[in-house]
């Protein structure tokens, strides 16, 4: 459909937000049937495993590289353009906001991203985690906790106003980035066929790193024949939790992709568990799991701001696009999520089998 008709029917703004939503949706579907999470592919490596949580999260991640940077190569979408690429990052936030974001999803036991298709399913701990998550969020976004943000991503910014493209800081071209999503791939299908991972799960899998490709494309389009300045973005769920926290707190609420994207993820999740006959409610075990979760949300949502996204935002979008503060953001979620792990869970584990 010709994006020009369609604004000539409706506001920029209900687009972007339609675009969200649609966005939200595919990526809601395929992250619950495939059981997509950072946090289980980063606590089955840290106990010395290559299982199927990691092959899943590899597949997920290669595939997004794959169709990003085709969609790049193919002139569908310019990763200069992106609002991640084109404003300064901070390498001291990708550091310590990754490292307090991978603490954060192993005590919440999910990442953002996961609790919030967990919500969906009627999972009870996850909507109270989702809940503080996006209420930190916004009080490191505009509230209390913001200069404590502003300070610790100051201590070390990228050069030149805007974040540094990775491929092109280590002198190799673009199409160097779909080779390397080739090659993750690959290796995600060796792992794949080692654990003997169904094809559906495949399928769904893939079809989160298609939604995030989905989303950079679509916000390009928009933002191509847009009146008003239109930002090219894809799938994350810092700012979009706090914004859409907002939207349903203040009187004159704004629409935008973020408004969509959220509300798109928990209904794609929601009607493939209700397909799937996986919907139940499900509480806390007792009150220290309730202490733990609420404080990994806590940890996650000032992390995530600190970063310049969560574990989907800056670990699949950011990495996407080859964004550098992304991909540190990310090596530290996963140094974060092993410590944390191998502290908590794991220490917990070794004294019950001493006693």
């Amino acid at each position: 459909m010709d994006l020009i008709w369609v604004l000539d029917h409706a506001d920029e703004t209900t687009v972007a937000t339609a675009m969200g939503l649609v966005t939200g949706a595919v990526f809601g579907i395929a992250a619950q049937r495939s059981s997509f999470c950072l946090r289980a592919a980063t606590v089955e490596f840290a106990r010395g495993a290559l299982g199927p949580r990691v092959a899943v999260w590899l597949l997920a991640f290669s595939t997004a590289l794959i169709w990003v940077q085709a969609a790049h190569l193919l002139g569908l979408f310019r990763v200069e353009e992106a609002r991640m690429m084109a404003v300064a990052g901070s390498w001291s936030g990708a550091i310590l906001g990754g490292l307090m974001f991978g603490a954060g999803m192993v005590l919440a036991r999910g990442c953002s991203g996961r609790l919030l298709v967990l919500a969906a399913t009627g999972n009870l701990r996850a909507v109270i985690s989702g809940l503080i998550f996006a209420v930190v969020a916004q009080m490191s976004l505009h509230g209390w906790l913001a200069p404590v943000r502003a300070w610790a991503a100051g201590l070390w910014v990228t050069p030149g106003g805007a974040n540094v493209n990775l491929l092109h800081a280590v002198g190799l071209p673009d199409e160097a980035g779909l080779g390397l999503g080739l090659a993750i791939a690959a290796l995600a299908f060796v792992l794949v066929r080692h654990n003997r991972v169904g094809l559906p799960v495949m399928i769904f899998a893939s079809g989160v790193g298609f939604a995030v490709a989905l989303g950079w494309v679509l916000t390009f389009s928009l933002a191509q024949v847009a009146f008003e300045p239109v930002a090219v973005t894809s799938a994350t769920f810092s700012g979009p939790s706090a914004n859409t926290l907002m939207f349903f707190l203040t009187e004159e609420p704004a629409l935008g992709f973020d408004i969509g994207l959220v509300p798109g993820v928990f209904l794609g999740a929601l009607v493939s568990a209700w397909v799937g006959r996986e919907l139940k409610f499900e509480g806390y075990e007792g009150e220290g799991q309730m202490r733990r979760s609420m404080t990994g949300a806590a940890l996650m949502g000032f992390g995530a701001m600190l970063a310049g996204g969560c574990a989907i935002g800056a670990g699949v979008t950011g990495g996407s696009i080859f964004v550098a503060t992304a991909w540190l953001a990310l090596f530290c979620m996963w140094v974060g999520a092993g410590i944390t792990d191998w502290l908590v869970d794991q220490a917990g584990a070794r004294g019950r089998v001493v006693a």
